[in-house]
């Protein structure tokens, strides 16, 4: 009889199911619902709601075509993980139902709260204790709700992250985890516990808090209900859940302090891993308990986020291709762009405040356009070069704070399938990438095998991971992108001028 792993990814494009095979260490299929991105509301500027129900419904197409195509039998499968989109807000009363549309990550509403909020908690408690600003994360969101939405206040039983929310419908139980409540801002580093500070000030109940599990352990169990709707078989325990960032630097087993890990999908990340608590003075960057913490052997990551990277890249598909256009069609149309694409620059800050320019909003910019020389390949390398720009320049605040970046791992998927955008991270950054055949809904079932105890240890978890690539930067391009950088850092500067 085989050992089977289920991951899920709760993304907000999509939500993906991946069944692991845990004697090989390979997925044997893997499935992403819907087919285009799952819509994301924007009832007021700057403002981003999904309905939680809606990643139910997709939970339960992507696990039965997974199980159905997998032809899965009674008793092979054991363990399910979640990974899911960070700093969401989900609300349920005491009849799990939910009471309000999902706050999500890239929503801006609570910027002010935060900023507030770290004024009057005092920057020594919030760095020290919290090791961020307020911010604009989940306590914040949750703090937004209070102040503007009062008469659902007292119909509150508890709040979610959008994984344990997933956990919920699949096992009926209300949990979440340190990890969980360190990316919502609720979690004191120095007492190891949650922030009753914080709780007292936002004026937010600890009895809506649910109980504290650790990452990789037996969550609950797959109800009848949930069985019918998803076809999973019933009594198979939850056994991991993590955010898409730890959890995605976990799927590269980044575990150990100096190592790195990326992604380039809708948002920009890059998540390194460190033993002791660093912070950034300016919260520019977060950290956060990483899914492999624990009090004898502390562990933390450190988050870089760009909110708009891939989904630029989309919206430049959408506007020139009218769904007739490719991504490998695109990234042949930049390869006839030269390095700086003859003087075309894009800032990428399009969806919503970014943290690591101080929560501001700057928009998304084209500079330099001429419209007698810049085609379409202009455009497109433009804008991958200027995704890039904007990670590098978050990557500069974390060597400020003492990370290592010398090698970084990623799956191979999203941006880093176009061979431009591989050339410009490696030479505008300086570092070795490694690409592997993963990604988060991988990493979530191998996290599921550790917390379900079919596998002994982490390295045993991860013997079927694929390296596929290695790409060393060439000195050689170091000048010509520094330049690039220095010009994009320039125009970036005279922006934010203006926005001021």
């Amino acid at each position: 009889m085989r050992k089977l792993l289920l991951g899920l990814d709760i993304g907000s494009s999509s939500v993906k199911a991946s069944l692991l095979d845990a004697d090989s260490g390979t997925a044997l299929v893997a499935k992403a619902f819907p087919s285009e991105e799952m819509p994301i509301s924007s009832p007021k500027s700057g403002w981003a709601e999904q309905d939680p129900e809606m990643w139910w419904k997709y939970v339960q197409q992507a696990s039965k075509y997974v199980l159905n195509k997998a032809q899965v039998k009674k008793g092979e499968l054991k363990g399910i993980g979640i990974a899911y989109q960070m700093h969401g807000l989900v609300l349920v009363d005491e009849n799990q139902q939910v009471l309000r549309s999902s706050i999500i990550w890239c929503d801006s509403r609570a910027v002010e709260i935060g900023e507030k909020a770290f004024e009057r908690l005092g920057e020594e408690y919030c760095l020290n204790n919290l090791l961020n600003s307020p911010g604009n994360f989940t306590a914040s969101k949750l703090r937004w709700i209070i102040e503007n939405e009062p008469d659902l206040v007292s119909r509150i039983h508890k709040i979610m992250l959008p994984g344990d929310f997933i956990a919920m419908k699949l096992t009926g139980e209300i949990l979440t985890s340190e990890t969980g409540l360190s990316e919502g801002i609720f979690w004191d580093f120095q007492k190891n516990g949650i922030s009753e500070k914080l709780l007292e000030d936002y004026q937010i109940l600890e009895e809506w808090i649910p109980e504290v599990v650790p990452s990789f352990s037996i969550q609950g169990k797959v109800t009848s209900q949930a069985s019918k709707l998803t076809g999973i078989e019933e009594g198979v325990p939850v056994s991991y859940r993590a955010g898409d960032q730890p959890n995605n630097a976990f799927s590269l087993q980044v575990l150990k302090p100096g190592e790195l890990a990326t992604t380039a999908g809708t948002s920009g990340t890059v998540y390194g891993v460190c033993d002791t608590p660093l912070f950034d003075p300016l919260s520019r960057v977060n950290t956060f308990v990483h899914v492999n913490h624990q009090k004898d052997r502390p562990s933390y990551g450190v988050l870089l986020c760009v909110n708009g990277t891939g989904i630029l890249n989309s919206w430049i598909k959408r506007l020139m291709g009218a769904g007739k256009i490719e991504y490998d069609e695109m990234n042949n149309f930049a390869a006839s762009a030269g390095i700086g694409a003859d003087g075309l620059l894009f800032i990428p800050f399009g969806n919503g405040a970014e943290r690591i320019l101080q929560n501001k909003q700057v928009g998304a910019h084209m500079i330099g356009l001429d419209l007698l020389k810049h085609d379409k390949g202009h455009m497109i390398r433009a804008a991958q070069e200027g995704i890039v720009a904007a990670l590098t320049y978050g990557f500069q605040i974390m060597k400020e704070m003492g990370l290592d970046l010398q090698t970084v791992k990623a799956g191979r998927a999203n941006m880093f399938l176009s061979p431009i955008f591989r050339k410009t991270f490696i030479h505008m950054n300086r570092v070795e990438l490694k690409l592997y055949d993963t990604d988060g809904a991988q990493g979530a079932a191998r996290g599921a095998g550790i917390g379900a105890g079919i596998f002994s240890n982490e390295t045993e978890a991860f013997e079927g991971l694929q390296l596929l690539e290695t790409y060393e930067p060439n000195e050689n391009f170091f000048e010509p992108y520094e330049e690039l950088f220095s010009r994009w850092k320039n125009c970036l500067q005279e922006i934010q001028k203006m926005n001021l």
